[in-house]
């Protein structure tokens, strides 16, 4: 098992930090140790969950592993389940529509 934490430093709802809850292996391998530790399907969030700093502790009891959110996106990005926000893309100088004089 390979599902990563990063500390809850991010402000969220009801006043609480958050953390992001990955796993480098699968998104089947995070989803099942989110039902685990109880977290709602709607925490989920592209690739990854964002979880309360309320369940921390206990993701750690149930073997999460601790790291820095540089590395826990490092960690994603290279097992190639890193899912970036889509933005449109720029219309090249090339094919924007020429503008009167």
């Amino acid at each position: 098992m390979s599902v990563l934490i990063d500390r809850p430093n991010w402000p969220g709802p009801r006043g609480l930090l958050w953390s992001h809850l990955v796993s480098d292996v699968s998104y089947e391998e995070l989803h099942a140790f989110a039902r685990t530790l109880g977290v709602p399907e709607r925490g989920f969030d592209r690739d990854h969950y964002d979880v309360p700093e309320t369940v921390y502790d206990r993701a750690l009891e149930l073997g999460a592993e601790p790291v820095p959110s540089g590395e826990l996106v490092r960690r994603l990005r290279d097992a190639g389940l890193r899912r970036p926000k889509h933005r449109p893309a720029a219309t090249p100088a090339s094919e924007s529509v020429p503008r009167p004089a």
